[in-house]
């Protein structure tokens, strides 16, 4: 007897989710706290400015130290294939942004633009937050345009985001979101949506996490100990 075709398919595994969620986290508590720090009737609302500022630096530096572990504790392999699918543009790409009808694979064109954007943004906002906090300390340090990269990297993340919540939540497009939540879709809807993708049923090579070497983990206990000591060194100085 053949077998039946499967209702879902696994689009995201354990290690790709986690990476989305620590970003997804940490954007949203930095943003509230920057915005405290930003706007004047916010920072009057809230009252304690420092408390406001000390999250938002211990946040980033958790987020990046969270996003260093996922990257040695997980699945490297699916990551890696996730970011060479992302980085490749081929034609049916090009119509696509051009709003022609064209097959898509397991991330459209505008995803792909999405992630290399995030990606590129959150290299702005590390560099000029470093610089900001060193200028605080070293007047030299004080670079023309700090701010204003900090701040208008603040304003395109903001769009970016909102522009992703809406594709999220359209009815057309809302079972992408099962895919980060559960890492599974409906096979009908990934069919239809990303026909060029090779979509597999949950369970066949699913795993999200392989299991740490001991260099991983000696490893991972080095980052984790230099994230809490640049978060304290953060909060503290």
């Amino acid at each position: 007897m053949a077998a039946s075709a499967p209702s879902r398919v696994l689009r995201f595994g354990r290690t790709e989710r986690a990476l989305h969620w620590v970003h997804a986290t940490a954007f949203t508590i930095m943003l509230a706290t920057g915005l405290v720090l930003y706007l004047p009737l916010l920072a009057q609302q809230v009252g304690d400015r420092p408390l406001m500022k000390g999250i938002h630096l211990a946040t980033a530096a958790a987020w990046l130290t969270a996003l260093a572990l996922v990257a040695v504790l997980g699945d490297r392999p699916a990551l890696g294939r996730a970011r060479r699918e992302i980085e490749r543009f081929d034609a049916d790409d090009l119509l696509w942004l051009r709003r022609r009808a064209a097959p898509q694979g397991r991330f459209n064109a505008g995803q792909k633009v999405h992630s290399v954007l995030q990606a590129l943004l959150a290299v702005t906002f590390t560099v000029s937050g470093v610089l900001l906090w060193l200028g605080e300390r070293d007047t030299a340090l004080r670079l023309p345009g700090t701010i204003a990269l900090h701040d208008v990297s603040m304003y395109l993340l903001v769009v970016l985001v909102a522009g992703h919540l809406f594709k999220a939540l359209a009815p057309d497009t809302r079972p992408a979101l099962e895919g980060v939540t559960g890492g599974t879709v409906p096979a009908a809807w990934a069919a239809e949506h990303h026909p060029k993708w090779q979509a597999r049923p949950p369970g066949l090579g699913s795993i999200g996490w392989r299991r740490p070497r001991v260099q991983a983990i000696v490893l991972a206990g080095v980052i984790a100990a230099a994230g809490l000591a640049v978060g304290v060194a953060l909060v503290s100085a």
